[in-house]
């Protein structure tokens, strides 16, 4: 490693430093205070993100996601399965933690992560035109962003959205 680094882990808001080994101790505290307004400000943006929302929703609302994403993703499905010639077989929906989508183009099946309903709706929409790309190409290869440039060009600023 060559330099001092520092991220605000999402969503538990924790801080993490990474740094050389011979960096100083005292050097590293003082790297710390100079970035504190940074830290508060990154921790307050994640504990007022949709993800951290997700973390301590009740039954009801996790419940309430699933028949928003359920209602959603069909009629997307429908109309962007014409748009890429694929013919996904199955539609699942899950709370996940760590992917918003997943798809298996040998079974036909693809899954929504029912936390979409916190996003805006063309995140959703994101997310079912990149699972759908996954028949045609089935890695995050070259091939796969080019499909992505050429049927959805601001894919970039909307997968952003989720981040």
């Amino acid at each position: 490693m060559k330099s001092v680094r520092l991220r605000v882990k999402s969503p538990s808001g924790d801080v993490c430093l990474s740094a050389p080994y011979h960096v100083p101790e005292a050097e590293l505290r003082t790297f710390i205070a100079a970035r504190a307004d940074w830290i508060r400000q990154q921790q307050a943006r994640i504990a007022a993100s949709p993800s951290a929302r997700a973390e301590t929703a009740s039954k009801e609302e996790i419940e309430a996601w699933r028949a928003v994403v359920k209602a959603c993703v069909p009629p997307l499905v429908e109309q962007w399965a014409v748009i890429l010639d694929v013919h996904p077989k199955t539609i699942a929906y899950r709370n996940m933690k760590s992917r918003w989508g997943s798809c298996q183009p040998e079974t036909g099946r693809i899954c929504f992560n029912i936390r979409l309903a916190l996003y805006p709706p063309e995140c959703l929409e994101y997310v079912v035109v990149h699972e759908l790309c996954h028949f045609l190409e089935p890695n995050h290869g070259p091939g796969f962003h080019a499909l992505m440039d050429r049927v959805m060009p601001d894919w970039p600023a909307r997968k952003k959205k989720l981040q």
